[in-house]
């Protein structure tokens, strides 16, 4: 079969690799229809996140139609599109039966790895490193899916593969963001980031009754994709951040704070942020909390800080004192998929929510390794890529 496959940093080939078949009797065989790159595919290919080996094959935003099954499964039927979530779960350790699907205790095949790493184990997850398991991922023609009766999600006759394939990552992880800022009425959500997580964020955050939502870029197409959504857009190269989102609450500052950014901000033009690559550039660090840094100074104390933005290792100079003294709750997480996919389902077949909005470029597998740099670099327009192999 073709996959994209993982060789090193920046360098991500389509290549003809070995099918996949049925290694446990909960296994099931997904034949991909769709498949996308998310922004934590780009920590990933720019050589940020620890535990990869020449020969991975990366994705874990997919969806496709079940071809085989073990003898184990059932409740997929051959035939079956399903979207398959990126986090790995067993259904029966106590974090499943909790809802934290994203920590699930079983379904880790390095858990020694990323215990050592994290103090705990955390759940595998499709197509990212060794540390979460290892497994295969979904930009390809076929994939493994263990644990087959637990985590695909049946999509319902009547939806396009467009309009369900982002259940499997970044709708839900919008969603979890939001909710977890415990919105009221009177809030104000702040995003930083206007990407594909970032613009589900926005969403999420109208949808659960946001008074107003801010976000925070500095790419053009995406703030006005933002803007199209009813946010107010802030460009970070053109003004200042802390000035503008003061001026908007009245010099309170955002009840609620969410990181849609992560490990790679891409702020140039602050002290934090050029001390930041500087450091990461000598190993001194490997993430770049800029975003992180900003969020704790400019919440209104009392606030909550929401970090569905990936961090894989160390950061330095965090304002902590800020965030005790301000009474600040920070929330973070990957995503407890599972959790919000019934709901989440239920408003796309409602047409309340309409996910397709995002994409932006739609090409075929083959096309993948040079739309890796596109989506990185932010050029043409590139928001939200989907392949289909």
């Amino acid at each position: 079969m073709r996959a994209l496959v993982w060789h090193g940093a920046n360098d991500v080939r389509c290549e003809t690799v070995p099918d996949p078949g049925i290694e446990d009797p909960k296994d099931a065989i997904i034949r991909t229809t769709a498949c996308a790159i998310c922004g934590s595919d780009l920590h990933l290919h720019d050589g940020f996140m620890p535990g990869m080996k020449s020969g991975d094959i990366l994705g874990h935003e997919f969806m496709g139609e079940v071809v085989e099954v073990g003898r184990e499964v059932s409740k997929l039927r051959i035939g079956d599109r399903v979207v398959v979530p990126f986090t790995i779960v067993c259904g029966e350790c106590d974090q499943c039966r909790r809802g934290n699907f994203s920590v699930c205790e079983r379904t880790n095949r390095n858990a020694d790895a990323a215990a050592t790493m994290f103090g705990h184990t955390t759940a595998g997850l499709y197509g990212y490193t060794h540390i979460t398991g290892g497994y295969a991922g979904g930009q390809a023609e076929y994939v493994r899916v263990p644990w087959a009766d637990v985590g695909p999600v049946k999509v319902p006759g009547g939806l396009t593969d467009e309009q369900v394939l982002f259940l499997g990552d970044i709708l839900p992880t919008g969603w979890q963001a939001a909710v977890n800022c415990d919105i009221e009425p009177e809030d104000t959500v702040a995003v930083w980031g206007a990407g594909p997580v970032g613009q589900f964020c926005i969403l999420s955050a109208r949808l659960l009754g946001a008074k107003q939502v801010v976000v925070i870029d500095n790419v053009p197409e995406r703030l006005a994709m933002a803007a199209g959504q009813g946010a107010i857009a802030i460009n970070f190269d053109e003004e200042s951040v802390l000035e503008r989102l003061g001026e908007i609450t009245g010099g309170r500052g955002p009840e609620k704070c969410i990181d849609a950014v992560g490990m790679e901000a891409h702020a140039t033009r602050s002290l934090d942020s050029i001390f930041d690559r500087l450091k990461q550039a000598v190993m001194l660090e490997s993430d770049r909390p800029h975003v992180l840094r900003e969020m704790m100074y400019v919440c209104r104390p009392g606030g909550i800080l929401s970090v569905p933005g990936v961090y894989g290792g160390l950061v330095d100079k965090l304002p902590f004192g800020a965030v005790m003294n301000k009474s600040l709750t920070i929330r973070t997480g990957q995503t407890h998929v599972n959790r919000w996919t019934g709901d989440l389902l239920a408003r796309i077949g409602k047409g309340e929510i309409d996910p397709t909005f995002v994409i932006t470029h739609r090409a075929g597998l083959e096309d993948g390794p040079e739309l890796y740099k596109t989506f990185r670099d932010k050029k043409d327009g590139c928001i939200k890529v989907v392949l289909t192999p």
